[in-house]
């Protein structure tokens, strides 16, 4: 063995390596299994009746802190206003207490609203991109941006950024085949006539 050893030390270097790996890597799956720590479980419950907008209203830094401050450090209820009070009123029935009004130091109830970028004026700057929370835009740099409406949150995080101001926040409307709007294509800039013949090609006749 040590004769193998002395021969291969290269190999010998590696198959150490890879015996370590091995026993470091088990007693780190066992660790992880074994020491495990649990959450609260009814952060999640909190976080499901949160509206995942992201925005920060509530002076967290998104839907699942505030509710971890509203499990673990009684943080009050009626501070998302994308949430209106019908959020406050199902917070207050699953934590069994008295519904507050919705503060309005952190905003007011409206309509559910979704981003709209002006396409033609967009100069690609990607600084909506970076501040929308859920990645409901599309686009490259110095190339036009669009939001996927279906996939906004409304938190208008994206407004402030926009160095050309082009975009707006707009009501979310359901999508249905009485509102569905798209672009026609542009008109053929030349009328081009196509007869249907069996006459050959001049170049044919000649030949």
């Amino acid at each position: 063995m040590y004769e193998l050893i002395a021969q291969y030390p290269l190999f010998a270097a590696l198959f150490a390596l890879v015996a370590l790996g091995v026993v470091f890597g088990a007693l780190l799956g066992f660790a992880a299994v074994r020491f495990k720590a649990e959450g609260n479980p009814i952060v999640d419950e909190i976080n499901a009746i949160l509206p995942q907008t992201q925005c920060g209203q509530c002076g967290h830094p998104g839907c699942r802190p505030y509710a971890e401050a509203i499990a673990n450090e009684g943080e009050a209820i009626n501070k998302c206003p994308p949430g209106g009070q019908a959020g406050v009123q199902a917070l207050a029935d699953l934590l069994d207490m008295e519904a507050p009004e919705l503060d309005a130091e952190h905003g007011e109830e409206t309509e559910t609203m979704v981003a709209y970028i002006r396409e033609p004026e967009c100069i690609g700057c990607t600084k909506c991109i970076q501040a929308c929370p859920v990645d409901a835009i599309l686009g490259a740099a110095k190339q036009m941006h669009t939001v996927i409406a279906s996939e906004c949150t409304g938190c208008d995080l994206c407004v402030e950024p926009c160095p050309v101001d082009c975009i707006e926040m707009r009501p979310a409307e359901a999508a249905s085949l009485q509102n569905w709007v798209w672009d026609l294509p542009d008109p053929v800039s030349r009328e081009v006539d196509i007869i249907a013949t069996d006459a050959k090609p001049e170049s044919e006749r000649a030949a």
